[in-house]
């Protein structure tokens, strides 16, 4: 009962932070560490559970992906798209290649990673909080038409989430932004990204992992899935609209005090 009650929380918090400018990774990380688990047992369960907040975009965005997958080879916008989410997707995907082992072995240390993250939350929330006020007045507020040298410097920003705590997303949007593209247009982008990102990563990880997917823990894993889907799937419904609304301020001052917290609890010997 305890692993199934484990599986359901650290879905929730992948699926409630895997869109959200605050790190998913960091956040299982913490999580993990906090209630104890051995993270090599669960290592294949976070990574297959970070399939099931891919699958949200995908059930959100079904009819968008359909026009481009379909009009591929034969309309000139659907070309442009996806041309534009390659060559944005390729910076992190080669960066990634090329320092994972780095990356496994000292920042996703259970316990090596919690001052990275800690310091990671809390600059990238005074960023966002810096960053939101200079940010220049948007040039580009369609996400289906950006420029192709606007995509590949996103691209480049998005090879910033290779540290814990920095998030995928945040990156992304805020350079974006920074970039002259409009809020919303810069999350619409980010969510596009994430399907080729997140599905070659996974994909990547399970298959150095395959030999842990055992029936033994299928059962857990299949929970973790179906809720990190159904949370995901609120947020990315629901993201857009709200940081139009707000903008990423709020996540900034999120940021600062959970990486407080972090330090607080590192203090005290809690993780």
């Amino acid at each position: 009962m305890t692993d199934i009650l484990n599986a359901i929380w650290l879905g929730i918090v992948e699926g409630l932070t895997e869109f959200l400018p605050v790190s998913s990774t960091a956040h299982l990380l913490v999580t993990e560490n906090l209630l104890g688990l051995n993270k090599d047992q669960w290592e294949a369960f976070t990574v297959v559970i970070q399939l099931g907040a891919v699958l949200s975009v995908v059930a959100v965005y079904w009819r968008k992906i359909w026009e481009i997958v379909s009009g591929l080879g034969r309309d000139a916008k659907a070309n442009r798209f996806a041309l534009n989410v390659i060559v944005a997707f390729l910076p992190s995907a080669i960066l990634g290649v090329l320092v994972i082992k780095i990356i496994n072995n000292v920042l996703l240390d259970p316990v090596r990673a919690m001052p990275v993250i800690a310091t990671t939350w809390i600059l990238g929330g005074f960023l966002i909080l810096i960053f939101e006020r200079i940010a220049p007045a948007p040039r580009y507020t369609d996400a289906d038409t950006l420029p192709l040298s606007k995509a590949f410097q996103i691209g480049l920003c998005q090879c910033l989430s290779l540290i814990p705590g920095v998030s995928r997303s945040g990156a992304t949007i805020l350079g974006a932004e920074l970039l002259g593209v409009e809020r919303k247009a810069a999350a619409a982008f980010t969510f596009y990204l994430a399907l080729p990102t997140m599905l070659g990563a996974s994909v990547f990880e399970l298959y150095k992992k395959h030999a842990a997917l055992t029936s033994a823990n299928m059962e857990l894993i299949a929970i973790g899935f179906v809720v990190s889907f159904i949370v995901a799937y609120v947020v990315v419904r629901t993201f857009i609209g709200f940081i139009g609304r707000y903008g990423l301020k709020p996540f900034g001052w999120y940021r600062v005090a959970a990486g407080l917290a972090l330090i607080a609890a590192m203090f005290l010997g809690r993780v």
